[in-house]
């Protein structure tokens, strides 16, 4: 009968071994899994995070192990490439640091072995992922077991898969379910007993067959249907194998019985009835962990997420643990699994794509959590051309071949145009869009999308990705690019109202979820980091634009008033935004009503005298929430951002009144015909430049129409165009001889 045997603990460690697999005892350190190497350098800016080859070893004694005939390690995670040795002796290789794989070591172990892998996050040409804005942490991040079993036993070797395949299909108040298993060394004495069990484990069906039939139909009455959020009912399915009466071998899995339909004009249909799937994406790292994460992590990470009232989640940029699936599914959020094909596609990486994709598919099939397996993201990044065409032609057809139960999808960069061919080749289509934040306004983001649906009318178009950045920086007068968490609610409250109003949308999902670990970026005050989160990096803190999310999404009653760590402010009349779910919020000052407001928005704004020291009291229903408001008479400065490195902060700059400055937005400079004169001679200046493979041109230049002036030339620094803080200032000073539109 398997068994499994963890093999977390106590691991030999070494950074400094290059090549070589065994080490003297003073260069080892001694780890627990799950671990990893960039824990601390892949979150603290400066890109500098070491990418190299490290090496675990542990001793394995076969006297210590269950006896069993075959003995198969598992990985569950190591990143990004991975070679096992046992005495030296090279057993395997595998390309691909987020999925699982497994290495019979059953003839090396003959009573003991050591065990080395050595795991390799170099950078490289032929496996994923290689650009994009995360740390790739290196590492066995994952648990490491070793599972015994018999000679006879359920399929270890395809690609990490479990050995069983469950497919319901349900028809009307009942469902047929197609149980496959897949077995190695079977004998034809043998036989199989498949049951499929409810909720309390109560056997509601079972059958058994000879060996040789390794797929059997099982039917169910009255089927009780998965229905995301709202009855996320699971059934299990248990297959053994015996000879005679002994259990050779077993195998099961939780599924859940639902349909679904992507409807391009109504949006996602969940078992016939209509049901909007509005959430948010998922790194899987945390501040001072990284990637290597314990199951308690991955069960408050899924509560916040069920918190905010969340439908959907995207397991962005690759394969998630199997432990988060299985949480999916107990919790209901209809999931969007993708492989680490992103940002640049690369000619040599096309096998790598495949054994990817044929991982994500084989290892997560059972999960009736999940509806779409995402071909690729933003790979168009530096251009499109025949090799990509024919690889994301060839990943569609092979996930149809290997699922037909479910569609494929793409998440699009922004600047693609819609008329790509290679946007015809999924089921489904959704594109990353940051109007609001990187340029453009936060109004542009809804027509854009009646436009892509007026095109293509017959294709579901939903939003992969939106948001901004928000870190502990504040003010009364939020603009894009400040790094405010008030700018960030602002933009939040109005993509809710665009996003959530349109029905045919298939999906949307927040980017993102967690700010999460970037160790390229230098941006927001904090290097290391994306803070578009919700949520912080620790997730000790939940930013403002959380509940602008919980008071559309979510049915838990309460209240929310914004601005919490703001609380000197110099104006003497100021805003203070509240978040309900509830029809009515009442604001109290000091015990003084400033009256009550209704909002179908569940948005509210109150204007509140600022006066001395201020208790604000909201009130809805049965729910109260509270803040403190200081008048103060000059701005508090803790509260603004001072970016290191900067060549010139915003608040350095002089600006006349009705004149235009570096601080104007670039939409007001060129609709002056004297501010587009002033840029025509920089335009023809940069115009032979690149930006991330789209050409910097004036058509691309409209459209980063939301950015100010200085945000926009700090920008080019990432096309390797530099100003200097002289340059910058006489630019400033022609700008405000120019009135303002």
């Amino acid at each position: 009968m398997r068994e499994i045997v963890p093999l977390n603990r106590k691991w030999f460690f070494s950074k400094t071994m290059g090549e070589t697999v065994t080490a003297t005892a003073d260069k080892w350190d001694i780890v627990n899994l799950p671990h990893t190497w960039n824990a601390i350098d892949g979150q603290d800016g400066e890109n500098d995070y070491y990418r190299g080859r490290c090496v675990y070893q542990k001793t394995i004694r076969k006297a210590e192990l269950p006896r069993a005939e075959r003995y198969y390690l598992e990985i569950c995670g190591a990143n990004a490439s991975a070679d096992v040795f046992c005495g030296g002796k090279k057993l395997a290789h595998h390309d691909g640091g987020y999925s699982a794989f497994r290495v019979n070591i059953t003839d090396e172990l003959q009573t003991e072995c050591v065990l080395s892998i050595a795991v390799d996050n170099s950078a490289s040409e032929s496996v994923y992922p290689q650009m994009a804005d995360f740390t790739f942490y290196g590492g066995l991040y994952r648990d490491v077991s070793l599972i015994c079993v018999s000679e006879s036993h359920f399929d270890l070797d395809c690609y990490g898969a479990p050995g069983i395949k469950v497919t319901p299909t349900v028809q009307g108040k009942d469902a047929d379910i197609a149980v496959e298993v897949y077995l190695t060394d079977a004998h034809a004495a043998q036989t199989l007993h498949y049951t499929l069990l409810d909720a309390e484990e109560n056997i509601l069906a079972e059958k058994t067959t000879p060996v040789t039939d390794t797929a059997a139909v099982l039917h169910l009455d009255n089927v009780h249907l998965w229905h995301g959020r709202k009855d996320p009912y699971l059934y299990k399915a248990v297959v053994e194998l015996k000879a005679g009466e002994e259990i050779l071998d077993s195998v099961s899995t939780a599924f859940g019985c639902r349909t679904f339909e992507i409807d391009p004009q109504r949006g996602f249909i969940l078992n016939g009835e209509e049901y909007p799937l509005r959430g948010v994406s998922r790194h899987q790292d945390r501040w001072g962990i990284g990637n290597a994460l314990l199951p308690e992590h991955h069960e408050q990470d899924i509560d916040l997420i069920c918190e905010v009232g969340a439908t959907t989640v995207r397991l962005a940029h690759y394969q998630h643990d199997r432990y988060f699936y299985d949480l999916c599914d107990r919790k209901g959020l209809v999931v969007w699994a993708e492989i680490p094909y992103i940002s640049n596609h690369m000619p040599a990486g096309r096998e790598n794509t495949v054994s990817q994709m044929k991982e994500l598919v084989l290892q997560n099939y059972n999960h009736p959590s999940i509806v779409v397996w995402g071909l690729s993201n933003e790979i168009t990044m530096n251009g499109s051309g025949e090799d990509l065409m024919e690889n994301h032609r060839l990943l569609n057809d092979m996930v149809h071949e290997m699922d037909p139960t479910r569609k494929t999808a793409i998440a699009v960069v922004s600047m693609c145009d819609i008329h790509d061919p290679y946007i015809q080749i999924p089921d489904v289509v959704s594109y990353n869009h940051y109007f609001g934040w990187y340029g453009g306004e936060t109004s542009m983001n809804g027509p854009w999308l009646d436009k892509f649906h007026a095109e293509f009318p017959d294709i579901p178009i939903g939003v992969s990705e939106y948001g901004c950045e928000a870190l502990d920086w504040h003010t009364s007068n939020p603009m894009q690019g400040d790094y405010t968490e008030e700018y960030q609610a602002y933009y939040h409250e109005e993509l809710i109202k665009q996003l959530f109003t349109r029905k045919y949308l298939w999906a949307t999902h927040v980017w993102n979820m967690f700010d999460f670990g970037a160790d390229a970026r230098a941006e927001g005050g904090e290097n290391g980091q994306n803070h578009k989160g919700l949520v912080t990096f620790d997730r000790k803190y939940k930013k403002d634009a959380f509940y602008a999310y919980k008071a559309w999404l979510s049915d838990e009653p309460f209240v929310h008033i914004c601005g919490k760590r703001y609380v000197d402010r110099v104006e003497d009349v100021t805003k203070v935004t509240v978040y309900s779910n509830l029809p009515e919020v009442e604001l109290l000052v000091n015990g003084q009503s400033l009256g009550k407001q209704c909002s179908a928005e569940h948005f509210f704004y109150f204007e509140v005298p600022n006066k001395g020291t201020s208790t604000l009291v909201a009130k809805a229903g049965d729910c109260e929430d509270t803040a403190v408001l200081r008048k103060v008479e000059k701005f508090n400065d803790k509260y603004r951002l001072v970016e290191k490195g900067a060549v010139l902060n915003w608040f350095d700059i002089q600006q006349t009144e009705g004149m235009l400055s570096l601080n104007s937005k670039m939409s007001d400079v060129l609709a002056s015909a004297a501010g587009m004169q002033l840029f025509a001679g920089l335009f023809a200046k940069l115009g032979g430049k690149q930006a991330a493979g789209f050409e910097l041109n004036e058509g691309m230049m409209q459209m980063m129409g939301g950015f100010t002036v200085l945000r926009l030339l700090s920008m080019l620094g990432m096309m390797d165009i530099q100003f200097t803080k002289e340059e910058l200032l006489a630019l400033n000073e022609q700008l405000r001889k120019i009135p303002k539109p």
